[in-house]
């Protein structure tokens, strides 16, 4: 299997975990238990923080040691800001509500309550699109079977996470919508986002190789900020603390596994 094969694999394999996910809204009468999503919203963050620190931040060092020398700590840690600081700008720039909370942020506009917890999910999505984007843009300029290797890995692990976020957003959105078909759609459609979000980071790394430490630790810094922002605190530890911090252990040991035996 080719490179470009792997990353179509890569792109598409992001979005079809979500539209499966969001499947399940025709087999489930009711919402997730709350277990089982503090468990989904667990392993989806365990598997985030371990891609930002196996297959993005670690890389990101690597990569600048060439060109940074005994710096080449600065663009991960710079970069791993500027990721949290454009999340930060996305979600006072976009109308929208946490599922979790139900606080409502940015611009006071008149949209659907649907739509607003749709538009949540698709901004935290940009961030996991973009990784796995700028993953296979650097492994096109490196050009190793490995490289490649290791970027389908990470499109792996986000992938298995997705199947129940998607999951996670139609069955809520049923009750919203009173329509099963519209929530598979707004839960399908807010994965859209990832496939368009790689191939944009996809380009940019294969083109500004110079900046590639800077993308990746900015991919990492932005999957720390839906982690620590939503995904832990709409996990609801406090009801279920073993429960959630098994779901992110589990996350982060198969993310890096998968990692670390693709790499």
């Amino acid at each position: 299997m080719n490179g470009t094969v792997m990353t179509l694999l890569g792109f598409t394999g992001i979005f079809a975990a979500t539209v499966a996910g969001s499947a399940l809204v025709f087999l489930f009468r009711d919402d997730l238990p709350p277990k089982l999503n503090t468990l989904f919203l667990g392993f989806a963050s365990g598997v985030m923080t371990a891609a930002s620190v196996w297959s993005l931040l670690l890389p990101s060092i690597e990569g600048a040691a060439s060109s940074y020398g005994a710096w080449n700590f600065i663009p991960a840690a710079a970069g791993f800001l500027l990721g949290g600081v454009f999340l930060v700008l996305i979600d006072r720039l976009v109308p929208h509500i946490h599922g979790g909370t139900g606080e409502e942020e940015g611009p006071r506009i008149k949209l659907s309550k649907p739509a607003k917890l749709f538009l949540a999910v698709t901004i935290h999505n940009i961030p996991e699109g973009l990784a796995v984007g700028f993953a296979f843009g650097a492994a096109a300029v490196e050009g190793t079977p490995g490289a490649v290797a290791a970027a389908l890995g990470l499109a792996a692990g986000m992938a298995i996470q997705n199947f129940p976020e998607g999951a996670a957003v139609s069955l809520p959105l049923k009750a919203s919508t009173g329509s099963r078909g519209k929530a598979f759609l707004f839960g399908a459609g807010s994965g859209a986002v990832e496939p368009v979000c790689a191939l944009a980071g996809y380009f940019l790394a294969s083109h500004l190789s110079f900046a590639q430490p800077w993308f990746l630790a900015f991919a990492a810094g932005a999957m720390i900020f839906v982690v620590a922002e939503d995904l832990i605190p709409d996990a609801h530890l406090g009801k279920y603390p073993h429960l959630g911090t098994w779901g992110m252990m589990l996350g982060f040991v198969i993310m890096m596994v998968l990692d670390v035996a693709l790499g």
